[in-house]
């Protein structure tokens, strides 16, 4: 038997809302966008836009009468992109839906959808961070495997150096200065407790240093902490979780917006109108009303010489 609250016809008028709603919503411990910006591109078939170093090369743009004039392009097309899907359906069992349409501001609906969300979220944080720490990434020159008195985790090291280091060493590629450090827990807390950063402001606040404070020192926009954590598929329940963005520290150019044609470390590409929240069905069988969330996306490092990856430091 059918809910009585709800028929396929009142679910094809909420298609749209549900869609609505999983466009805007976010997950405030996932941090994957901010260093990888999301851009929505028209078709699957699309090739990934680089930049050379034609903006900061000194070229010849003298030109004689009668001279050909000297020409410069902007951007390339790469690979292609190769658009993954993830596709998850939310289950609501109509007794529950029944039962919360009794109680005034619960949505079961909205509900399922962001779960399903955050289900797919955590996967492109994973996907991220795995393809922003590796080292086989970057070059030589950008990045750093921190050990024994150098870890940050030692007192004796000296992060402040270390990250002014990779701060010219990505203007030396790029020519410009990087905007933002993405941390792991463990990297914050051995800087916002290092000795030698703490020494800088103790004359200034006797509060705990925040990001902010830390990102003014260390000359960048913002410093960002990444909190997720996961359990394997099969993993129990008891099991602990692992920190997705691991103990590794990531220098970034990455700018604001979600305008593509800037030079950025990477981007998030994902298929316009998407997440797609599909029409739900009623599954019989479960006694359930089912909400299909489709994505398809694919993170892309188009940039490397904008990142400088600090290995261990913890």
């Amino acid at each position: 038997m059918a809910p009585r609250n709800m028929n396929t016809g009142q679910a094809r008028v909420i298609d749209p809302i549900l869609s609505t709603h999983a466009r805007g919503y976010t997950n405030a411990e996932m941090i994957g966008h901010l260093l990888f910006p999301i851009v929505s591109i028209p078709a699957r078939g699309v090739r990934v836009l680089k930049f050379g170093k034609e903006s900061f090369r000194m070229m010849n743009t003298r030109r004689a009468p009668g001279a050909e004039t000297a020409r410069v392009q902007y951007g390339y097309a790469s690979d292609p992109v190769a658009l993954q899907q993830d596709s998850l359906e939310g289950l609501v069992p109509w007794e529950n839906m029944q039962e919360a349409s009794a109680v005034p501001g619960v949505d079961l609906a909205s509900g399922s959808i962001e779960m399903v969300l955050d289900v797919i979220a955590l996967g492109r944080e994973f996907a991220i961070a795995k393809l922003a720490r590796d080292p086989s990434k970057y070059g030589a020159n950008n990045k750093m495997a921190l050990t024994g008195a150098d870890k940050w985790s030692d007192d004796a090291s000296n992060p402040y150096a270390d990250i002014q280091e990779g701060r010219e060493q990505i203007r030396r590629r790029i020519g410009r200065y990087p905007n933002q450090l993405t941390l792991g827990p463990g990297a914050v807390s051995v800087l916002t407790n290092h000795p030698k950063i703490k020494e800088q402001f103790k004359y200034t606040s006797a509060d705990s240093i925040t990001l902010e404070m830390l990102a003014k020192y260390l000359k960048l926009d913002k410093v960002i902490e990444g909190k997720a954590v996961y359990l394997p598929e099969n993993a129990g329940d008891d099991a602990d979780a692992t920190d997705v963005w691991g103990d590794d520290a990531i220098l970034s150019f990455t700018p604001t917006g979600s305008n593509y044609r800037i030079p950025s470390f990477g981007y998030t590409y994902r298929l316009n109108g998407h997440p797609l929240v599909e029409q739900p069905y009623p599954e019989r069988n479960r006694k359930s009303w089912m909400y299909p969330v489709t994505e398809d996306w694919s993170p892309e490092l188009t940039g490397a010489d904008a990142g400088f990856l600090f290995q261990t430091p913890v």
